[in-house]
């Protein structure tokens, strides 16, 4: 996935020392690290000065926060502006909520690895080339319905995750597919993913299971305004996903 013949540009302002990710893409098939820095102030003048297709950035950073360095880089550079990933202890759904909010393209929680960093990028490299095939409204789907993951604690990594995002999309597109979760929705999602339903099943639970052994159980609650769950229950595939579906269509 190339940009013109050449690598997509990648900025990281990371306050790890033992810079594991600035290692990774040194020498990257795809990306060309042109910058790093954990100097808030730094970034933000070398972002403007080098113009980096993507800015990684942790929220914490110092002299001047993460949030800071999205606002006066979305303010100065205007369309110029690099998509934003931030990078950040911090998984509170309001941290998450704040940054989709601010323009960022999207919150990982650590820890995380280089490999799904990459991923991600990747992925939105990939949207960016694409606008025509898929529509804007599509893409705050996915990033709204990606950051609610992240909140409730569901990692990227696993299968789980990628199926229940299809399914959330799928019931916002057909409520009433919901009420035939084993006969049309798993089915549906075996398909796009070349597996089988019950694969698709068990993943889902999975996703739940991990989710819930995180104790990210106030964000959920928070999340849909009701004390929903407790640590004791935790919600069946269906009603997770059309709690979310909810929420989106809600939401508009």
């Amino acid at each position: 996935m190339e940009k013109e013949n050449k690598k997509y540009t990648i900025y990281i302002a990371d306050t790890d020392e033992e810079k594991k990710l600035e290692t990774y893409f040194i020498n990257n098939e795809y990306f060309t690290l042109i910058g790093s820095s954990s100097n808030g102030q730094q970034v933000m003048q070398d972002c403007k000065n080098l113009q980096p297709d993507f800015l990684v950035s942790e929220v914490l950073l110092s002299e001047s926060d993460g949030f800071l360095v999205l606002e006066s880089l979305k303010k100065e550079m205007k369309e110029k502006c690099p998509k934003i990933i931030f990078i950040s202890n911090l998984s509170h759904s309001g941290f998450v909520s704040k940054a989709i909010k601010e323009g960022a393209s999207y919150f990982m929680v650590k820890p995380i690895t280089p490999q799904n960093l990459e991923q991600r990028l990747l992925e939105l490299a990939k949207q960016n080339n694409n606008v025509n095939v898929e529509s804007q409204a599509e893409k705050q789907l996915d990033e709204k319905i990606s950051n609610i993951f992240i909140s409730i604690g569901i990692p990227a990594h696993i299968k789980g995750y990628q199926f229940l995002r299809e399914a959330v999309k799928l019931a916002v597109e057909e409520p009433e597919i919901i009420g035939s979760i084993t006969k049309r929705l798993y089915p549906a999602i075996a398909e796009k993913f070349e597996t089988s339903s019950s694969k698709v099943e068990r993943g889902m639970r999975h996703a739940i299971e991990v989710a819930w052994n995180r104790g990210k159980i106030e964000n959920i609650n928070s999340l849909f305004g009701l004390r929903i769950y407790s640590s004791n229950e935790k919600p069946t595939n269906g009603e997770l996903i059309a709690l979310i579906a909810d929420k989106m269509l809600m939401e508009g």
